[in-house]
């Protein structure tokens, strides 16, 4: 049998690269290693990783065991779905990886002004309902630039027609620039291997039968975002892992 989620919990509380930090709602409680991962914890010129929404951090810990010369941090705010990619990557020793419990609409408490490379989106919660809890909307690119360099790379990676199809609207109308986007990402059968790492409802999804979508992009600081008026057909699907999408029909 597994462990509950107090013994993770308690995990979590004692791994020495898991930041929980009691800050999250105080602004004026500096977090102490805002600006400065690579000096204070990294000790390293590496660039700095992001998994938003990260689960059980396949994407963090696939990515930093192709790429050592980078560094990759989780961030969720489930601590008990985080504790497998803590645990797994703690066990193997790596030095490029850690994770931070705390709400991804506060992440700009928690990085300073161009400290991060690249954010990886994986299978986010479509938000069907509200536009501004999307994490692809302006309201979290407006987040992300405080913290991206320059033309930073976003990835998403999604079951959800809804959110990709959002996505791409919001992407075209702020005219950001895409380095590539598909519907079907396994399609041709010669995914870049990068993308091969998957995630656990990602396997589930493929055996459904269901499409991976994927889209890169890059957020340059300059320029004002506005949301896309667009309408958008919601999925008429339940993903595993999400909760139940009352009161959302398919439009006709």
């Amino acid at each position: 049998m597994g462990k509950n989620k107090l013994a993770k919990f308690a995990d979590m509380q004692r791994y020495p690269h898991v930041f929980e930090p009691p800050c999250s709602y105080k602004e004026d409680i500096p977090f102490e290693m805002r600006g400065c991962w690579n000096s204070s914890f990294f000790r390293n010129d590496g660039p700095i990783v992001l998994e938003l929404g990260c689960g059980r951090g396949e994407y963090t810990v696939g990515l930093a065991a192709l790429f050592p010369d980078r560094n990759y941090i989780g961030v969720d705010i489930k601590g008990a779905r985080m504790w497998t990619g803590a645990t797994r990557s703690l066990e193997a020793g790596m030095q490029n990886v850690a994770f931070l419990r705390v709400n991804i609409e506060l992440i700009d408490r928690f990085f300073g002004p161009d400290e991060v490379s690249e954010i990886w989106l994986t299978f986010p919660d479509p938000q069907m309902k509200k536009s501004t809890k999307r994490l692809t909307s302006t309201f979290f690119l407006e987040r992300y630039r405080r913290i991206l360099k320059s033309g930073g790379r976003i990835h998403l990676k999604t079951d959800s027609n809804f959110m990709y199809t959002y996505t791409c609207a919001n992407v075209d109308h702020n005219r950001l620039p895409v380095e590539f986007r598909t519907d079907d990402l396994y399609a041709g059968g010669n995914t870049d291997y990068i993308l091969s790492i998957r995630t656990h409802y990602e396997e589930q999804w493929l055996e459904r039968g269901m499409s991976i979508k994927y889209i890169v992009f890059n957020l340059p600081h300059e320029g004002e975002l506005t949301e896309p008026d667009v309408e958008i057909d919601v999925d008429d699907y339940r993903s595993y892992g999400r909760s139940k999408r009352s009161g959302l029909q398919t439009r006709k």
